[in-house]
């Protein structure tokens, strides 16, 4: 009974992993959503802007302006 048990937990920690989300590498432009941008890039960069507690990034210069104004 224990080993079906130990199988049964070892299945549910197995099953959590295989589903756990990736790293992104890329996300969309804040203003521009058919933009993606790779993060790395974007940071190295400082294409981006902190808003709200959240990280917004940007595809070109044109974008943080932009998303200054709205």
């Amino acid at each position: 009974m224990k080993a079906v048990w130990s199988l049964a937990g070892a299945m549910m920690v197995l099953s959590v992993a295989a589903f756990a989300a990736p790293d992104k590498k890329e996300v969309a432009c804040a203003v521009m959503p058919d933009h993606k941008v790779n993060i790395a890039e974007a940071t190295k960069n400082k294409m981006f802007a902190d808003y709200k507690g959240r990280r917004y990034f940007f595809c070109c210069a044109g974008c943080p302006t932009a998303f200054k104004k709205d």
